[in-house]
């Protein structure tokens, strides 16, 4: 069987093997858990408790600030102890509900509507008041996805299981622990969009995944699972896009123009649990790996979790790491520090004893051209860089620099090891940025 894939791409160590057979294990947070009132894209969530309110697991204590927002909820029952500044996995400072652990983990009771009965706006309703969000790494409110301007013109619902990032494997695990939620969750989507039908994207690095999900889905006439050639950054939306229809899209459009709506794994088993159990998002799968760790494992963490738990609950460090990463080691975002709490898009924690990037120094370029060739948008990272470093952004936006994609791959293969994503990265921020203020 041909396998689907796009142009460009490398081949990274997947280092998937410390964690792929580590069954999912539930971790209950002992300390107080911290929620960021913006762990999404889009306005900030307005908190609606205040400081000695008792709250239960699953109690809204935030809700959406606009349509492009997303409500929050307790993962624990205790005592909301303040509602302060506190630091996040990006380094960013956020408004923050502190909430005091009482260990009891007191539930409020989920209850929801026959989902025979359910209109279309009630299951959309649904899955907003579940504060679900793009649990890949974006955060994007589902259900500002779920509502374009013309759902007629959707034929494609993919399922973004390639989890190309090295080293994580949480998407793996439900893949194969609790595969007819998100099957169940992709389906609830399907009904939203009539003229649509069903891809689940799947590497082809995990074929006992994709073999279970073709048993699964084999009397299933809307849903196609799509065996994927292993290769970075396949799961990358334009890329898996691509890959999966033959479409493209670029900057100025989103997969929606191209008649495409992509959501993650996770995204689609809490779509299951919202609609159908009527459970909003407060605890997600997080794979705590890499070779500081003495026991790398995937975890079902409650959202607002202190992250050093997790280390903890990994056995500890066998080293004092050098680099700490909050999501992929291509894509995710270096830390600071373990004193912040896991957040809804918080799918990895990756934690190393060497740190082989900062320990290299660039050099000149030497024109080989791995990085065009490696670039997944064709772009030309070491011209673009160059402009960015030289202050030509108009040239840079000339050239479609703005088409980044953001994936690191150029870095990877530069045997100079030249910071092309990083120059790429600053120079699409200034374009986008110029974009908004000519509006």
């Amino acid at each position: 069987m041909a396998l689907f894939t796009f142009k460009g791409g490398i081949h990274p160590y997947d280092g998937k093997d410390l964690t792929k057979d580590e069954p999912i294990r539930e971790y209950l947070p002992k300390g107080d858990c911290v929620y960021p009132v913006s762990q999404h894209i889009g306005a900030p969530a307005k908190p609606i408790v205040k400081k000695g309110d008792h709250v239960l697991v699953g109690q809204k204590i935030a809700e959406a600030g606009g349509f492009v927002s997303a409500n929050i909820f307790s993962s624990i029952s205790g005592t909301v102890k303040k509602i302060e500044p506190r630091l996040t996995p990006a380094g960013t400072v956020v408004d923050s509900i502190v909430v005091e652990n009482d260990g009891l983990f007191e539930s409020v009771s989920f209850s929801t509507k026959p989902y025979q009965k359910m209109t279309r706006e009630e299951i959309i309703d649904a899955i907003k008041e579940a504060g679900i969000v793009g649990l890949g790494g974006a955060g994007f409110p589902t259900h500002v996805k779920l509502s374009p301007k013309d759902s007629n013109a959707i034929d494609h619902i993919i399922i973004n299981a390639a989890e190309c990032e090295p080293y994580i494997t949480a998407d793996y695990r439900c893949m194969m622990e609790v595969p007819e939620k998100m099957i169940s969750g992709l389906n609830i989507i399907l009904d939203l969009f009539p003229n649509a039908k069903g891809i689940i994207g799947v590497e082809d690095n995990k074929p006992d995944a994709i073999k279970k999900l073709e048993q699964l889905t084999a009397s299933e006439s809307r849903i196609q699972v799509a065996p994927l050639k292993t290769k970075y950054p396949q799961g990358a939306e334009r890329s898996l896009i691509f890959a999966t229809t033959g479409r493209s899209i670029n900057s100025s459009m989103l997969p929606a123009d191209a008649g495409c709506i992509v959501d993650n794994v996770a995204t689609a088993i809490a779509i299951h649990e919202a609609v159908k159990e009527g459970k909003p998002l407060y605890e997600r799968v997080v794979t705590v790996s890499g070779d500081a760790v003495k026991h790398p494992g995937n975890f079902l963490v409650k959202n607002g979790t202190n992250v050093a738990e997790l280390v903890e609950a990994a056995g500890g460090f066998t080293a004092q790491p050098e680099k700490i990463i909050s999501g992929g080691p291509m894509m995710g975002m270096a830390m600071s520090s373990l004193d912040v709490p896991a957040q809804k898009a918080f799918s990895s924690l990756l934690t190393f004893v060497k740190d082989p990037v900062s320990a290299v120094s660039a050099s000149a370029c030497i024109r080989c051209g791995r990085c065009i060739n490696a670039c997944p948008e064709f772009l030309m990272p070491t011209k673009l860089a160059e402009l960015v470093d030289h202050y030509q952004i108009d040239r840079f936006e000339e050239l479609n620099g703005a088409e980044c994609v953001q994936c690191g791959s150029c870095s990877y293969v530069c045997p100079a090891k030249r910071p092309l994503a990083q120059s790429m990265a600053a120079g699409r921020r200034q374009v986008l940025a110029n974009r908004r203020n000519r509006k």
